[in-house]
């Protein structure tokens, strides 16, 4: 089973930054969108950002101004780096990628922010 490999979670202070990674296997082909989801306890699964294979991007607008999501296309990589995080940041992070075929998902890193 394919499986996406994220990296980069962990506990920051208030108006701390994070770099979450995340790479699909090389047998992973034609992706089309990349981006990141997050769900807090008690909460839905909500978009965070996206991006194209050209590099078009689409931020949620309570993360807009604060994180930046970016792709390595021959790595098939996407990273978020998060900046001047919130205690309401704090959630499961899921890379998300997406092919003709079919949708992946990675297992989710949690991210933690401390007041």
């Amino acid at each position: 089973q394919v499986q996406l490999v994220e990296s980069g979670g962990g506990l920051v202070q208030v108006g701390g930054s994070l770099r979450l990674s995340c790479a699909a296997p090389a047998g992973v082909f034609n992706i089309n969108m990349m981006g990141w989801y997050r769900q807090a306890p008690g909460k839905q699964r909500e978009l965070v950002a996206a991006i194209t294979r050209g590099g078009s991007t689409n931020y949620a607008d309570f993360v807009k101004g604060r994180f930046t999501i970016s792709r390595e296309n021959a790595k098939n990589t996407v990273y978020l780096q998060a900046n001047s995080l919130k205690p309401e940041d704090t959630a499961v992070y899921y890379c998300w990628v997406t092919t003709p075929a079919r949708a992946y998902w990675g297992q989710g890193t949690q991210v933690t922010v401390s007041s």
